[in-house]
């Protein structure tokens, strides 16, 4: 289970004023239930991920973790530029105490990147780079894993490849997905939030979520 207690976050901009991207958040994301997270471009989606994953801390408040979570899927930050993809593999699997050869098996026959995997990471084009980390990620074993967004990344058998490893640990764990797929949400995902201004709202089903975003959408953005 993952809870937040009055979490607050803000980043800094110009003239010493704060843009808030969550306000007195108290939430609970219970573990067995796929969960969709739907908002606006810069409404904080990745930056709920992060928190969770314990990548940023919040400003005020608590975040409770309990089992095992993923790196967020869609953020990098845990890559080193001048590793290999190998390399980096092997750091993930020390950080995580997995056994490096069953690890680098599936990600290599995941990722398909072949000798690339001996070079550095920095060298990659983007969708090498979503190829290995979400191998990675799918190579361990989580309680929760975080995925932004890179489902919907690469070719279209890249696509079918994600989507089928997926749906089957999907079965065993909680999946937290950030997406502006609509159809992703729904093959995925059993129940959604929105978040707008600072607040995430949940809903119970998935239309009633997929309804309030689509209204979000159409309505001007506050000044």
């Amino acid at each position: 289970m993952i809870t937040f207690e009055n979490v607050r976050k803000t980043y800094p901009q110009k003239g010493g004023a704060r843009t808030v991207i969550l306000e007195d958040l108290s939430m609970v994301f219970p573990q067995g239930r796929n969960i969709g997270i739907l908002g606006r471009n810069g409404a904080g989606k990745s930056t709920l991920m992060r928190l969770i994953s314990g990548a940023e801390l919040p400003d005020q408040g608590r975040i409770r973790r309990e089992g095992r979570i993923s790196w967020p899927l869609g953020f990098s930050g845990g890559f080193h530029g001048s590793l290999t993809g190998r390399q980096n593999v092997r750091f993930i699997c020390d950080i995580y105490g997995a056994e490096f050869r069953s690890v680098m098996e599936f990600v290599e026959d995941f990722a398909e990147i072949g000798t690339f995997m001996d070079m550095p990471y920095k060298t990659y084009s983007s969708g090498m780079r979503a190829r290995v980390a979400f191998g990675a990620c799918m190579a361990l074993d989580f309680n929760y894993y975080l995925v932004d967004e890179v489902i919907a990344v690469g070719d279209a058998s890249f696509q079918k490849k994600c989507k089928a490893v997926f749906a089957e640990r999907r079965q065993r764990a909680t999946v937290l997905l950030v997406s502006h797929s609509v159809s992703l949400l729904k093959d995925f995902c059993d129940i959604a939030g929105v978040l707008q201004d600072g607040r995430l709202v949940m809903y119970d089903d998935l239309d009633s979520a997929i309804k309030a975003h689509t209204a979000q959408n159409i309505k001007p953005r506050k000044a």
